[in-house]
């Protein structure tokens, strides 16, 4: 570990501003693992010692047993949540990619009020709770909501058309309240891109839709693999909107888990769900990490 020092310095002007600058002195092996000890005591009490319970409790009932995670991989409906679940995050996902990245792109290329109006956009809705946003949808969806309303009125839906209480509903504002979280990691990566890189491509002949797939494209690969992660992950165990905006026939897992704790009580079968979710988490992350690398370039190719 090479020892960092944080200084003032003098700029042209004279005025002074921090800087961090590092000394080139490794630290031993001894001092770096103390200063690291009190982050890995309190990963291992709020972390590691919550999920060894939770594969205890999901295990012994009170013998140790497989009984729940069988029930889960062989009862009807629990497939069908868990199916549910998979399906709506990966999709919820790639939905906030697609309409993030345009977003993203336009943040880092404006300068000025610009970007702080888009900058603005972006991070109000994370100031604002996720039970408010959510209500918002319904207040949109319901059967006499704003947008049910509207489109009645113009003859585009029927008397018997209903948004609330489906699967669609639950992808468009999963989508909503998450937008922010895919927004935010795409920005961070398209912003450390060198505008040199681009237009050198452009020097070189390339078109803008060439630079773009070609230099943009692939160095924000580590913007675009932590938003799907973080999404994809926020999704597996949403539970308000769903909730609220889904109600028990688009019930996803959070949900399920949430019911068989509380009101079940089958403490068991919960916490068989939530190592599910957990391990099926870590699988995507160890995906991403197989085939992309944290520096953008595919793993197992060239620099």
């Amino acid at each position: 570990m090479t020892a960092v020092t944080v200084g003032r310095t003098k700029t042209a002007s004279g005025s002074g501003r921090f800087a961090v600058r590092s000394s080139g002195r490794e630290l031993s092996p001894t001092i770096s693992w103390l200063i690291l000890l009190p982050t890995l005591v309190l990963f291992a009490f709020v972390f590691v010692a919550p999920v060894l319970g939770l594969v205890k409790t999901s295990l012994f009932d009170p013998d140790f047993t497989f009984r729940h995670y069988r029930l889960l991989f062989t009862e009807e409906l629990f497939i069908r949540i868990i199916w549910r679940t998979l399906w709506i995050s990966a999709l919820v996902a790639l939905l906030t990619l697609l309409l993030g990245y345009p977003v993203a792109l336009l943040m880092a290329r404006l300068k000025g009020y610009g970007a702080l109006i888009i900058a603005g956009c972006v991070l109000l809705p994370l100031w604002i709770s996720v039970l408010v946003r959510s209500y918002a949808w319904v207040v949109l969806l319901a059967k006499n909501g704003v947008v049910t309303a509207t489109l009645r009125d113009l003859g585009l839906i029927g008397e018997s058309t209903r948004f609330m209480y489906t699967d669609g509903a639950v992808i468009v504002a999963m989508t909503h309240v998450l937008l922010p979280f895919m927004v935010l990691p795409l920005y961070a990566s398209l912003n450390a891109i060198s505008d040199d890189l681009v237009r050198a491509a452009r020097g070189l002949g390339a078109s803008d839709l060439r630079a773009f797939f070609r230099v943009t494209l692939p160095l924000s690969l580590p913007g675009v693999t932590s938003g799907v992660i973080l999404v994809f992950v926020i999704s597996l165990g949403f539970f308000v909107t769903p909730a609220l905006v889904g109600g028990p026939k688009s019930m996803m897992a959070a949900m399920l888990i949430g019911q068989e704790a509380s009101y079940g009580g089958n403490w068991g079968l919960a916490a068989a769900l939530s190592a599910v979710l957990f391990i099926g988490a870590l699988a995507i992350v160890a995906m991403f990490g197989r085939f992309i690398r944290l520096d953008g370039s595919a793993a197992g190719g060239g620099r």
